[in-house]
């Protein structure tokens, strides 16, 4: 299929909350000496310009990254997203969006690693491009799904994979869970970030389902809703489950996830939710 371009949606809702988790799981690996590993299963194009006609066509930026943009009373985790966005645009305008390999480049150290894997023909020229001058990075032209599992375990012993599909394909989300039950019997002491979007209810509960019947543990879920679930199609939130997650994660969420349901709500009906799927 490879219809999908992330163009279209680029610093929406659902960006805010993986890049917030993203940031703040990252700055937590850096305090330990030792290196330690990222892997994106799929990276996308590495950059975005708001002002292209993609992003214009749908402008979900401006019901996202902008709603938080010139705000003076960030919660911490969101002042933290909202800074590495900043460091990617000049004299305070929004213009850019940082993908996800862009956002953990800036994250990490020289000692770090980035592997990262982009199928699409055009987004991986583009992210090869972008991330060009960065001898940490390592690209690759295939699907993340398959061939990341050859890079585990990692010789750092310390990492985060973010696996973060379109779904275009409705089997996505069971090739999501395969992939993670493959991955985490591989490196088990990784931190592992799922995304997923909630178009249709049914997929996350059973995901959940699935979460909680394994012999998985300490794994957590957090949501960001725009809208309450409806039948209408599109995207109504989204969430990300993290394996192995940061400490501090769950608390900074706390303050986190009430505040962005408030600001990039629609119509009032913004919610979050924060579950303990297993424990550690």
């Amino acid at each position: 299929m490879l219809s999908y371009r992330h163009s279209f949606h680029a610093g929406n809702f659902a960006d805010v909350l993986k890049h917030s988790v993203l940031v703040h799981i990252l700055e937590h690996l850096q305090k330990k000496e030792k290196p330690f590993c990222y892997i994106d299963t799929h990276a996308g194009a590495g950059r975005y310009v708001l002002s292209s006609e993609q992003a214009e066509k749908t402008q979900e930026y401006k019901q996202g990254i902008a709603k938080l943009w010139q705000a003076q009373d960030l919660p911490p985790m969101v002042a933290d997203y909202v800074a590495r966005v900043k460091c990617f645009n000049t004299q305070n305008d929004l213009q850019h969006y940082p993908g996800s390999p862009l956002i953990a480049g800036q994250c990490m150290r020289p000692q770090d690693q980035l592997f990262l894997y982009e199928l699409h023909r055009t987004d991986v020229e583009l992210l090869r491009t972008v991330m060009r001058h960065d001898r940490r990075v390592h690209i690759y032209h295939a699907d993340g799904f398959k061939h990341c599992m050859g890079l585990l375990p990692p010789s750092q012993r310390r990492g985060l994979i973010l696996i973060d599909p379109s779904y275009e394909l409705k089997t996505d989300y069971d090739q999501v869970w395969e992939t993670l039950l493959k991955l985490h019997k591989r490196f088990a002491t990784g931190t592992y970030a799922l995304w997923y979007p909630v178009v249709e209810r049914e997929r996350i509960n059973q995901l959940e389902a699935k979460i909680q019947a394994s012999t998985l543990n300490n794994i957590q879920l957090f949501e960001l809703g725009q809208q309450a679930d409806n039948a209408a199609w599109g995207m109504t939130a989204s969430g990300m489950i993290v394996i192995n997650p940061p400490w501090t994660l769950a608390a900074a969420m706390q303050l986190a996830l009430p505040y962005l349901a408030m600001q990039l709500g629609v119509c009032a009906q913004g919610y979050y939710r924060i579950k303990q799927l297993k424990e550690e």
